[in-house]
């Protein structure tokens, strides 16, 4: 058996690997979290963990009012982005840091109402940005997350 690896040891090494890259992700340029791939809370709570300076507070305030508004939401993590969906039925916002502001991507956003201000290249998409000293108004931004829960979803 020298010079081999048993196959826990190899498992051991590689689940510590991955503890590391949740516990010290890398951030990306503009600050953007780099978070492997994963379906459900855990990858969507490293990403926020790991959101540079006062973002990762606005992280955990919409997760909580996405998870709040919709109690039955599923959670990813695709792309070093957070996604919010229906099982189901697709992806309704994505979440995504940039240097200056956080973006809320709502994949339906032209049948929301009002009508989220950021324009897409993508007909049907329309984004919504957060700034540091922005006043967040959560009774919208649930208005939003409820309308959009309720549309049909992205697939990706």
């Amino acid at each position: 058996m020298a010079g081999r690896t048993s196959r826990t040891s190899a498992r051991v090494a590689k689940k510590t690997a991955a503890e590391a890259a949740i516990t010290n992700p890398v951030l990306l340029s503009g600050g953007n979290p780099q978070i492997a791939k994963g379906y459900g809370d855990a990858p969507v709570q490293a990403y926020i963990a790991a959101m540079p300076g006062w973002k990762s507070d606005v992280g955990r305030r919409l997760d909580a009012l996405v998870t709040r508004t919709v109690p039955d939401v599923h959670k990813a993590v695709k792309w070093n982005s957070p996604l919010y969906g229906i099982e189901g039925q697709g992806w309704f916002l994505g979440v995504h840091c940039f240097a200056n502001y956080i973006k809320l991507a709502f994949f339906r956003g032209m049948s929301l109402s009002p009508i989220p201000p950021g324009e897409s290249k993508q007909k049907e998409v329309r984004y919504f940005h957060i700034h540091d000293a922005d006043q967040l108004d959560e009774a919208q931004l649930a208005a939003w997350v409820e309308q959009a829960s309720k549309l049909p979803g992205e697939r990706m």
